[in-house]
């Protein structure tokens, strides 16, 4: 695969990571139903807005070439957490798996140099 071929697949994916970051934390913030009543089955609702914004700033340091590194970890962390939380509040955790492993996949396509820090393995 030749290297126009891997940034055009890169960010691709990359937006479409940053659409459902973005979507949820537009969610978040408006406060829709859904989000207001998971929340509330969680003990979160307090923090609905922050986590919205969090999701919203992780997104926007996913896309910015320069802090994409820095938005992979916070994306994969938040992610973490995310199916931590699914996993106590007795909900299906394969959204968040989903979206863990395109952020992975996603991230090693755009980043090689994360790929040969965390694996070992040459770009």
């Amino acid at each position: 695969m030749n290297t126009k071929t891997k940034n055009i697949i890169g960010w691709v994916l990359a937006g479409l990571v940053a659409f459902v970051l973005i979507a949820s934390g537009v969610q978040k913030l408006i406060g829709s139903p859904e989000m207001v009543e998971q929340s509330a089955k969680m003990g979160g609702l307090a923090t609905l807005r922050i986590l919205g914004t969090l999701e919203l700033v992780i997104a926007v340091l996913y896309l910015i070439p320069r802090t994409g590194v820095l938005g992979t970890l916070l994306a994969v962390a938040y992610m973490g957490g995310a199916m931590a939380t699914h996993l106590v509040g007795g909900m299906p955790i394969l959204i968040p798996t989903i979206i863990q492993i395109l952020i992975w996949i996603t991230s090693a396509i755009r980043f090689p140099e994360l790929t040969t820090r965390l694996v070992g393995s040459k770009p």
